[in-house]
């Protein structure tokens, strides 16, 4: 219970809940309280994450990419083979150990995976969630 508990803070900390929510949870987890809303399971499946992708330039440029845990598995495994293959891509995609990149998926990766800040302010920001 101390694990849950301990995730709870770290979303509360990470601005993804708040107080009042993170109070109800805690009174479920400690058999004080029923859950407002019960997740199904499909629901709290890890296909349903996403792959989110926040670039924001010291110029002020930002680029936001939403996209389906599901669908970068499916791309990482069918697209490295095809990238490979093309003479003007193999060199990007040479130094990536995409089997890698799918265990850590298939392992439920979830959470922070990239934070950069440059030198130039320029922010890189990759999680799973």
């Amino acid at each position: 219970m101390k694990d849950e508990i301990s995730r709870v803070l770290t979303m509360v900390e990470e601005g993804k809940i708040d107080k009042e929510k993170a109070t109800e949870l805690i009174n479920v987890l400690q058999g004080k309280g029923e859950p407002a809303v019960q997740l199904t399971k499909e629901e709290t499946s890890y296909g349903n994450k996403m792959l989110k992708i926040r670039v924001t330039s010291h110029e002020g440029d930002n680029v936001n990419v939403n996209l389906p845990i599901n669908l970068v598995k499916a791309v990482l495994k069918v697209g490295s083979s095809i990238a490979e293959r093309i003479p003007q891509a193999e060199k990007y995609v040479k130094d990536i150990n995409v089997d890698l990149l799918i265990e850590a998926i298939e392992n439920e990766l979830d959470g922070q995976i990239v934070d950069i800040t440059s030198a130039n302010g320029d922010k890189v920001y990759v999680v799973i969630e």
